[in-house]
């Protein structure tokens, strides 16, 4: 078994800065009849710090095509924002979790022989009932020697 402690997720909030969105104003394609020839009602949005362009043409109103583009805007960047967040909470379940392989155990409680093994450190005890009750003193002051140990080595 591998347990993770993470943090719980935060929802996101977009607020886009105006100045950050190039506006581009043009003549919309298809039909429309004179509409589309006379009037500049298409919208392309493009939001220079992400690079993401956002291009809306079906209104007929240029003030609409515009709400509608800050509004798929707001959805792209709102998704590539929870696609970070996402990213940045599996790559640190990663670090905690690890590949959950056998070589990664740290250690093993067997039932039938009454035997806790920590693999860190090679101790095996024979106090399973004891150790699940929450007497630990002896696993930790062996996991402390050897941190202590390793820390003067080090020196």
């Amino acid at each position: 078994m591998t347990v993770a402690v993470l943090p719980e997720a935060e929802d996101v909030d977009i607020d886009i800065n105006p100045a950050d969105v190039k506006m581009d104003v043009f003549h919309s394609s298809g039909a429309g009849g004179q509409n589309v020839n006379k009037v500049a009602t298409a919208i392309r949005l493009t939001h220079v710090p992400t690079g993401i362009v956002v291009v809306c043409q079906d209104e007929r109103s240029q003030y609409k095509n515009r709400v509608k583009a800050m509004k798929v805007l707001k959805a792209r960047l709102y998704d590539m924002k929870v696609k970070e967040e996402n990213a940045k909470i599996e790559s640190e379940r990663r670090k905690q979790v690890g590949s959950g392989d056998r070589s990664e155990r740290i250690r093993t409680y067997n039932f039938p022989q009454n035997r806790v093994t920590d693999h860190r450190v090679n101790l095996t005890l024979y106090k399973l009932g004891e150790i699940m009750e929450g007497h630990l003193d002896e696993l930790i002051d062996t996991l402390i020697v050897q941190i202590q140990t390793k820390m003067l080595d080090s020196l």
